[in-house]
């Protein structure tokens, strides 16, 4: 089962990529912003940052769930990243209100994926050096 939770964190981890793209999609349509825009209104331009932030913290979060998978803990590697997907969706749903209130969320996602880092390069020196 514990070697099964990584596995639902990256589905997870789409999901929330995809509810970041939808939620762009409903604020174009909402305040009227034609693509390929990207700017002209404050909510809608919120709404933008919260996906490329969430689609540039993922291309960092994927190799450090990789490396505490492979060289850590499944079973921690797979709570660490529920964690950080739990901290994701407070950030986008909290980003998409007000920019002052995304700090909680985005906290949380970047320890756990802290967390990751260190476990998965710590693993991977210890492989190296044989102990």
């Amino acid at each position: 089962m514990s070697s099964h939770l990584p596995a639902l964190v990256v589905v997870l981890t789409v999901l929330l990529l995809v509810l970041a793209t939808w939620m762009v999609g409903r604020a174009r349509g909402r305040y009227g912003i034609k693509a390929p825009a990207t700017s002209g209104n404050e909510n809608f331009e919120r709404v933008f940052r919260m996906q490329m932030n969430t689609v540039e913290s993922t291309v960092a979060f994927l190799p450090c769930l990789w490396l505490a998978t492979q060289y850590w803990s499944p079973l921690f590697a797979g709570i660490g990243g529920l964690v950080w997907v739990a901290g994701r969706v407070w950030y986008a749903f909290a980003y998409a209100q007000a920019a002052n209130k995304r700090g909680m969320g985005f906290m949380i996602a970047s320890a756990a994926a802290g967390v990751l880092l260190v476990g998965g390069g710590v693993g991977v020196i210890r492989a190296l050096v044989g102990i």
